[in-house]
């Protein structure tokens, strides 16, 4: 009898041990599942240039800005710079500090920038000039396009007839972003013979904050003091107020000392912010799917700045072997305030385990990336719930025919 109760012992705690396991199995393939989850593409590089758009004055001698390479993938990668269109009347250079170049390296998950210089002739006209810079990875897989639209303007000053004060200023107009702050640097030159005190006055569009500061300095001053025949300068620092309409706001600045004063006309042109909210019309951000079944979730769009947001494509980040589409596939253009609605299809892997997986969704505006990231639970078919029953019950069958048995002898 001794020996009986220790093999029905010794089969109840197997049995205890079996059902453990099979109802332990979902935690175990989720754990296994989320350390294979990756978010990041194998390859995914982009271009960018800091300034699209730039005017500058008549006598200005160059133009200098950054171009930005981003690698979003999990690879290094090389890429092949060059310019690939420029006006006769200019020479340009891509180059680092120190020379010219024509391929830069961009490790995994870092970026890289270089320096895009224009230099126009002497006898280089007012008017617009557009450059065209072009990069791709050695294989082609790759091939991005920049325009650069350089607009040279006549220099514009505005003084009265007074002869003992004149304002000078090189870059009278300067364009950005509509939440960017604009500093313009004026000349101040006093032609008198004496030593004077010049009060400093601006006036901007309402709700705009305007105020000078010394050259190089960051307090703000009213009042100006110039020996005589001496010049100095000033910077006049410009906040647009918030929601700005975009296009060209006057800045009018007078400079003055009893009977003499100058007056100049500055301008901001602001081509307004790039913002975009993305989400789902409840907030969640998880859905339940089956292996090889399709299964929907929408998401919206919407615009949120005061500039059009265009050529909006949207990236996704799957498990390995998953499906992931998008309806539509990218949108044109969105205007400020503008909502628009995706549908995204998830399709699982035929084989893939019962869990939680992470699919990532990148979208990519013209100026504006956002990010999203949905939880999508794995869950076995009804079929394989039968089948694992049946395994239990074929199992318990078993154990008992056992104790049946031991117990007849």
């Amino acid at each position: 009898m001794t020996s009986k109760r220790i093999i029905r012992s010794g089969l109840y705690i197997s049995l205890v041990i079996l059902l453990t396991l099979l109802f332990q199995l979902p935690d175990m393939t989720y754990a296994a599942e989320n350390d294979k989850s990756e978010v990041k593409p194998d390859r995914q590089i982009s271009m960018a240039v800091e300034y699209p758009g730039v005017q500058i004055a008549k006598d200005e001698d160059e133009v200098s800005m950054d171009i930005i390479f981003h690698n979003k993938g999990k690879s290094d990668e090389n890429i092949n710079v060059w310019i690939a269109e420029k006006p006769p009347e200019w020479k340009a250079r891509i180059k680092t500090y120190r020379y010219s170049i024509t391929g830069v390296h961009v490790p995994s998950g870092d970026d890289k920038t270089v320096t895009f210089e224009a230099r126009p002739d002497e006898n280089v006209q007012p008017g617009k000039y557009d450059f065209l810079i072009k990069a791709q990875t050695p294989d082609s897989e790759f091939q991005m396009s920049q325009k650069v639209s350089i607009e040279i303007m006549e220099q514009e000053t505005k003084a009265d007839d007074s002869k003992d004060l004149k304002l000078t200023t090189s870059y009278p107009v300067i364009r950005g972003p509509s939440d960017a702050t604009f500093e313009f640097s004026v000349e101040v030159d006093s032609k008198l013979e004496e030593d004077a005190v010049f009060d400093l006055f601006a006036q901007g569009p309402k709700g705009w904050d305007v105020n000078f500061k010394p050259a190089y300095e960051d307090k703000y001053i009213s009042s100006l003091r110039l020996k005589a025949n001496e010049s100095k300068s000033v910077d006049v620092e410009v906040k647009p107020s918030a929601g700005a309409p975009v296009g060209e706001h006057p800045i009018n600045i007078r400079v003055s000392s009893g009977n003499t004063k100058a007056e100049a006309t500055l301008t901001v042109i602001l081509t307004g912010t790039y913002g975009l909210e993305v989400g789902t019309p409840s907030g969640l951000l998880s859905l339940d799917a089956k292996q090889g079944k399709p299964s929907n979730v929408s998401f919206y769009i919407k615009n949120t700045g005061t500039a059009q947001n265009s050529d909006i494509k949207f990236l996704s980040f799957k498990p390995e072997n998953w499906k992931v589409e998008f309806n539509p596939e990218k949108i044109d253009v969105i205007e400020p305030g503008d909502l628009k609605q995706v549908e995204m299809t998830i399709t699982p892997y035929e084989d893939a385990l019962v869990g939680d997986y992470s699919v990532g969704v990148n979208v990519e505006g013209e100026k504006a990336t956002k990010n999203l990231e949905f939880r999508t639970t794995v869950k076995a078919s009804a079929a394989w719930g039968w089948v694992g029953i049946g395994i239990i019950v074929v199992v318990i069958a078993g154990l008992f025919g056992i104790f049946r048995w031991l117990g007849r002898r």
